[in-house]
C-alpha cells in the first residue's frame, strides 16, 4: 500500500485528499518509481482549481525524484535502483510510489542530488525551452522578466545572463528584489512601489524591450504590452495573476505589430530527441553555475494543502519541495 493524493472535485486546497492504494507490478513500457522528493509547481494549482481541465478523480503533481523499484517488460536503459526524475505529463506525483511510462523518466547523474533535481527539473526545462527554443533570445538583447524571484523567474534571470542578455526583472517586495539581483538581474523594479512601464522606458532609453517573459498572466498583461518594442515578442507562460482572456488582436497592431505566444512545456518536450537535448542542456547550465535552485521552503508530502495555500498567497520564494 502507498499513500497518494486524489481530488474528486476542483476547488481550493481543501479538495486534496489522501488515500491508500495498491501499486501493481509495472506494465509493458512502465517502471515503478518510489519517490523521495516531490516538486510543487503552479501548474499543480491550475489542475486542482480547474483552471486546467482534468478528468476527475485525478492525482496531483507532475515533478518528482526517486528510485526505480521495478521495471516492466520492454523497458531498456533503466534498472532497479537507478535514481530518476520526472516532470510529467503523467499526473500523480503526490504519492509515495507509482507506475510511470519509462519514456517520461530521466536518469539522474550522480553529481545532482535529489532535492536539487526535484527543485529544478520542471522549472529548469521550462526555462530552457522559454529562452532557447521559444523566445530564441540572443546575446545583447534586453529581456523583461516578470516575477523575477519566483521559481522559474530566478532561473530565467541566471540563464539569460549566462547567454549574454541584459535582464530587467519585476518583483513585489524589496526582499525579492535582493533575490533577483543575486540571481544576476541588471535592473530590478518593485512593481508595488514603482511604475514598471516608466522604469522600463528609462532603462532602455525609450526603446522598450524586444522580449517579455511573463509568468504572471492577466495582472501583468497590459504592462507587458506597454513594455514591448516594435515587432517584439511577449511570451505569456503562466496564470499566477489570472488567465489572459479577451485579447484584441488589433491591440498587437497598434502597439507595433507585436507577437504573442502562450507556450506549454510539453509542446517542446515531445520526442525522445527533444527531451534528451533539453535535459542535457539543463544539466550543463546547472553544472556551469549559471543557474541554481533556490529552495525556499519544504513541507511534508501530506502537508500539500498548506503548501498550496502558501504558494497561492505569494508567501513562497524559489522552489517549494514536498518530502516523502
Amino acid at each position: 500500500m502507498t499513500r497518494t493524493a486524489r481530488i474528486e472535485r476542483t476547488g481550493g486546497p481543501e479538495v486534496i485528499e489522501w488515500i491508500d492504494v495498491d501499486v501493481p507490478a509495472p506494465g509493458p513500457g512502465e517502471i515503478r518509481m518510489r519517490n523521495t522528493v516531490v516538486g510543487l509547481n503552479f501548474i499543480d494549482l491550475y489542475f486542482r482549481s480547474g483552471v486546467y481541465p482534468a478528468k476527475l478523480p485525478t492525482g496531483l503533481g507532475s515533478e518528482a525524484v526517486g528510485v526505480v523499484e521495478a521495471v516492466g517488460e520492454g523497458v531498456t536503459g533503466l534498472s532497479v535502483g537507478d535514481r530518476v526524475g520526472t516532470f510529467g505529463p503523467t499526473p500523480g506525483a503526490y504519492a509515495q510510489a507509482r507506475n510511470l511510462p519509462a519514456a517520461t523518466v530521466f536518469k539522474l547523474p550522480d553529481d545532482i542530488d535529489d532535492c536539487t533535481a526535484a527543485a529544478i527539473l520542471l522549472k529548469g526545462c521550462t526555462t530552457e525551452f522559454l529562452v532557447e527554443r521559444c523566445a530564441k533570445v540572443q546575446a545583447g538583447q534586453t529581456v523583461l522578466v516578470h516575477a523575477a524571484a519566483g521559481g522559474v523567474g530566478h532561473l530565467l534571470v541566471g540563464w539569460l545572463k549566462a547567454i549574454g542578455a541584459t535582464v530587467i526583472g519585476t518583483v513585489g517586495t524589496a526582499d525579492k528584489a535582493a533575490q533577483a539581483r543575486a540571481a544576476g538581474a541588471d535592473h530590478v523594479i518593485v512593481h508595488k512601489q514603482e511604475d514598471v512601464v516608466a522604469q522600463v522606458r528609462e532603462i532602455t532609453g525609450g526603446a522598450l524591450v524586444p522580449i517579455v517573459l511573463d509568468g504572471v498572466g492577466m495582472a501583468t498583461w497590459e504592462t507587458s504590452l506597454a513594455c514591448t518594442a516594435r515587432r517584439g515578442l511577449i511570451v505569456s507562460y503562466g496564470n499566477a495573476g489570472g488567465k489572459v482572456t479577451g485579447v484584441d488582436l488589433g491591440t498587437l497592431s497598434t502597439r507595433g505589430s507585436l507577437f504573442v505566444t502562450r507556450p506549454t512545456l510539453f509542446s517542446y518536450y515531445v520526442t525522445p530527441e527533444e527531451r534528451a537535448a533539453g535535459i542535457e542542456r539543463l544539466y550543463a547550465m546547472l553544472r556551469s553555475g549559471a543557474i541554481a535552485p533556490v529552495i525556499g521552503q519544504t513541507f511534508a508530502l501530506e502537508d500539500a494543502v498548506d503548501a498550496h495555500r502558501a504558494l497561492a498567497a505569494g508567501e513562497t520564494t524559489g522552489a517549494t519541495l514536498l518530502t516523502v
